[in-house]
Order: structure tokens, then C-alpha cells, then sequence
């Protein structure tokens, strides 16, 4: 039926849908489509502030029940960048792509079917991830604890022992996060417990996009600060401020669990090498590493 209708509408076969396409096939109103593709529960693709909807995935998500997890994903790892899981991924020849975008765009990724895992570290009124993540609705999903990190301000050596707290921030140059970044996140909510906003810093002519970007821009000189975690700091060999103990989690396709690239990556985390990197880079927290923290229905 589905595919009749594609047939039907417009000659032959779009390879992307419209909004009001995708309505009248689903038989809904457009309002229902854009509230689906906000949470992520439909295969779509954001191009130049448009919504378009890709035909075949359309037509997979259908037969599959309407669940967007239905779809087989990409094996990429996506979300936000920790130097620890990176050098795993790679040391442990799990052969996944990565594409270090964020928490919350990580998450967007994830719910969009376009990733298999996401790392998160987005902040909550009590807790990390958890809250956020059940909020949007996933099915065949698991939120598996990776580390506890050390995370505050990455600071360079012009002004060690100047630097306190976040308020000694005013008026010194601060490299930013890009917005999606749960640093980014957590950087605004700690200045503004301070009383202060972006405005009374003075921001980097460019953004950070991972952590290791962050300090080697603090290192360079190109900022008095940066907000970062442990590890960081050490590897450049500068002056840390600690702040928040943070939980990272991976949230993991239930299927692309089993798959051979993520159980490479997930035994290579149990392992004694694993952990010895962990010890040297500092500023981790193993205890709970591998423990579930959330299931899906």
C-alpha cells in the first residue's frame, strides 16, 4: 500500500518525501509528522532548515512497525568526544566510525537511526543522561555506563593560582564549546550559578569541538582558559580546576550490542590495558564502567 501510494504521487519515485507527503501517506496531520521528526521517531533529514524525509527509509520504518530503532544502523559511534574512548576505539580494532558532535546532537543522531552509539554526558537537576535520554521516547536502547570523569576548568600557566573558581573568570579569554556540546551545557549552567553569561568573558575566535581541541588551544596560548576535563589538562601539562565529578555514558543499540565491532570495543574496556590507560590519562572513574544505567522498553 505504502509503495503505491509513492508510485502514485507525483510520477515515479522521489528518493525524499515532503512533510505533507509523508502525512497524507501515514494518513495524520503534517503537525503529527513534525512532532515525530522533533523526537526522533522518524526517519527524516534536516537540509538548509527543510525537513525531508528519505522514501526507502520511510517505506522500512513502516513495515517495521513505525519504530525508527526498526531500522538497521550505521556503525558509527557519534556524540561526544572522550580521549579515553577514543584511543580505545582505535587500540581496540573495532573498526567503528566516529563522529564526535556532541551530546545532543549525538543523541539527535542516535534517535534518528543514523548512529549505533552515542557517548553523553549532559547534566540534570540529579544525575547525568538518564532523565534526558528516556524522555525521548527510544526503544531497543541501553545506556551502559563508560567512566566517571573530572571535569572544570583546563587553565594555562599566565594564570595559575589567578584562577579560583568560575567567577575569576571575568574579562579573561575563554575557548567556548560548540552549542550541542553537554560541556557546553554545563559551562553555561556554572556561570550563570556565578552570576555571569558569555558576555562577560572574552570568547575564542573558534570553537572546540572535542576535548583534546579545547586545550590544545589553552596550550597554544590562544586562551587563559577552557572548560575540560582531567585527563586533558595532564596531557598538555597544565594547571586543572576541578569542579564536577560527571558520569559519560554510551547509549547502544540493543542489536548493534552484539554486532562484533561494539563487542570488540566493550571487551577491550574489561581489559587490564584499558585500565592502566585509564590510570595514567587521570581524572577517570572505572568503578561503575560497563553497568547499565538505563533500558528501553
Amino acid at each position: 500500500m505504502a509503495q503505491d501510494f509513492l508510485e502514485e504521487a507525483g510520477g515515479g519515485q522521489p528518493p525524499y518525501l515532503t512533510t505533507k507527503e509523508v502525512a497524507a501517506l501515514l494518513r495524520v496531520r503534517e503537525r503529527k509528522v513534525y512532532d515525530l521528526a522533533a523526537a526522533g521517531g522518524i526517519p527524516h533529514r534536516r537540509i538548509t532548515g527543510k525537513l525531508l524525509f528519505p522514501r526507502m527509509e520511510i517505506l522500512a520504518w513502516i513495515e517495521g512497525g513505525g519504530d525508527a530503532a526498526s531500522l538497521e544502523r550505521p556503525e558509527v559511534l557519534t556524540g561526544s568526544h572522550d580521549p579515553l574512548l577514543d584511543w580505545a576505539v582505535r587500540e581496540s580494532g573495532s573498526g567503528l566510525a566516529t563522529l564526535w558532535n556532541g551530546s545532543f546532537d549525538g543523541l539527535d543522531s542516535f534517535a534518528g537511526g543514523r548512529a549505533a552509539l552515542a557517548g553523553l554526558h549532559i547534566p540534570e537537576d540529579a544525575d547525568w543522561n538518564v532523565r534526558t535520554v528516556a524522555a525521548r521516547g527510544l526503544r531497543g536502547a541501553v545506556l551502559v555506563a563508560w567512566a566517571g570523569r573530572a571535569r572544570g576548568l583546563v587553565l594555562s600557566e599566565a594564570v595559575r593560582g589567578q584562577v579560583r573558581c568560575m567567577s575569576d573568570l571575568r574579562g579573561r579569554r575563554v575557548v567556548m564549546r560548540q552549542p550541542g556540546a553537554g560541556a557546553a551545557a554545563l559551562f553555561e549552567a556554572l556561570l550563570s550559578k556565578e552570576g555571569l553569561t558569555a558576555s562577560d568573558l572574552v570568547p575564542s575566535a573558534e570553537l572546540a569541538r572535542t576535548e583534546s581541541d579545547a586545550a590544545a588551544a589553552v596550550a597554544a596560548g590562544e586562551a587563559d582558559a577552557a572548560p575540560g576535563i582531567e585527563a586533558m589538562a595532564r596531557q598538555f601539562h597544565l594547571p586543572f580546576l576541578p569542579l564536577v565529578s560527571e558520569r559519560f555514558d554510551l547509549l547502544i543499540d540493543r542489536r548493534a550490542y552484539f554486532t562484533g565491532r561494539v563487542q570488540a570495543l566493550m571487551a577491550f574496556a574489561g581489559s587490564g590495558a584499558f585500565r592502566r590507560k585509564a590510570a595514567a590519562m587521570g581524572g577517570y572513574d572505572l568503578s561503575e564502567a560497563g553497568s547499565v544505567r538505563w533500558l528501553s522498553p
